[in-house]
């Protein structure tokens, strides 16, 4: 095969995978939820509600109601978690 050929092959193969992946990425977030006030120090996994950081791993205190992690849907509850609006409610009092 010559080396003009194998630029184009491993090309396709890797837009091909690309367009995989984030099909894959995106089936993965709909099987997931937000789950308030279950995250340990350090494992959050985005922003806060409260605004005071943007980024994962920034969470300073475990169980803060401000704090969220992605969780299997359906299972927030039975980990006594709280949705975005439970969270609003309990962190305005």
């Amino acid at each position: 095969m010559s080396q003009q050929r194998q630029i184009v092959a491993s090309a396709l193969a890797t837009a091909l995978a690309l367009g995989l992946g984030s099909a894959s990425a995106h089936a993965e977030d709909k099987a997931k939820e937000k789950c308030y006030g279950i995250v340990k120090a350090g494992q959050n996994d985005c922003s806060n509600l409260s605004g005071t950081h943007s980024c994962a791993g920034q969470a300073k205190t475990d169980m803060d109601v401000n704090e969220w992690k992605y969780v299997a849907k359906g299972t927030c509850k039975e980990l006594k978690g709280l949705t975005a609006d439970e969270a609003k409610a309990k962190a305005k009092k």
